[in-house]
């Protein structure tokens, strides 16, 4: 893997942000496209845990601000992305239902601000798992788990947050299992999912207790990478030949596994206030799908 570190004060200039990584070679992206699947370039943005509502300023002093950041460099980028996700955790939870609505319609309003023409939404567990999604289903519609396709690759979108328990379930496994049979061996696939499928570290929620089975399913598939948020910070991993790469969150930074004896909110740093967060712009050309900025927000 290769990474860059441009100077600080320049992508200062050019978002208002605190810094950015460029990687390339990441380990699973290469041969996502094959040659002759019909896959054109393109780009596509993840922002990933905006926890909207989230009130600690120990951990993030503005709260407000950082959605807005964020959008605001994804606006400044010189060439627009194709389309925008959000992969989960849109708020921070709250046992009221009326709040609840109330954050989710504050963040589709904010995210209609951004330049790019298409912008993909699902839940985390944030937004779904105290009433199923019910909340995050009238404001935004849609399903909690579908698919959708752009010059040649196959998305995959799965929902495993809307249970009380981290779990695809039965019925979306099955549901899965007859999308792929649908699915040439070589054709592109990319998995956008909240929750990490493998099990990363089930002691701090970051597994999905079903996820082999599509992990099974989906190995029969040449082509495939998974892009997940819910850990706050940047991992990756390989099950065979399918890579998982996690997203920074927009709202605070986790301490990774092995840094912190249980899963801590790390707290500001006046010296460095941007450390940890950030969204990631993903590079898909002919032959290779490349998570190629992750950028500080």
């Amino acid at each position: 893997m290769e990474i860059h570190h441009p100077d600080r004060r320049d992508f200062v200039r050019l978002a208002g942000l605190g810094g950015l990584i460029v990687a390339s070679a990441l380990p699973g992206c290469a041969h996502l496209a094959s040659p002759a699947s019909g896959t054109k370039d393109f780009s596509f943005v993840q922002l990933s845990d905006v926890h909207w509502g989230y009130g600690n300023p120990k951990v993030n002093p503005e709260p407000r601000q950082s959605l807005m950041r964020a959008i605001a460099a994804v606006n400044a980028l010189e060439v627009q992305p194709d389309f925008v996700v959000f992969t989960g955790d849109l708020t921070q939870t709250t046992d009221d239902p009326k709040l609840r609505r109330a954050r989710l319609r504050e963040v589709k309003e904010i995210a209609s601000g951004l330049k790019a023409t298409r912008v993909r939404f699902f839940a985390g567990e944030h937004d779904a798992s105290l009433d199923r999604g019910e909340a995050y289903l009238e404001v935004f519609g849609g399903a909690l788990n579908y698919t959708f396709d752009h010059n040649g690759v196959h998305f995959i979108v799965l929902d495993n947050t809307s249970q009380p328990a981290p779990v695809l379930g039965e019925s979306q496994l099955d549901w899965l299992k007859t999308d792929l049979a649908g699915r040439p061996k070589d054709a592109p696939i990319v998995v956008l999912t909240h929750r990490p499928l493998f099990a990363l570290y089930p002691q701090w929620d970051w597994a999905t207790r079903d996820g082999a089975a599509a992990i099974e399913m989906l190995a029969s598939h040449q082509n495939v990478t998974v892009f997940y948020g819910h850990i706050h910070h940047e991992h990756h991993h390989m099950t065979g030949h399918i890579g998982h790469h996690s997203a920074m969150s927009l709202m605070f930074p986790l301490s990774p596994v092995g840094t912190a004896p249980q899963k801590t909110q790390l707290p500001w740093d006046e010296a460095q206030p941007f450390k940890g967060l950030g969204w990631r712009t993903v590079d898909m050309q002919k032959g290779a799908a490349r998570p190629l900025e992750h950028a500080t927000a």
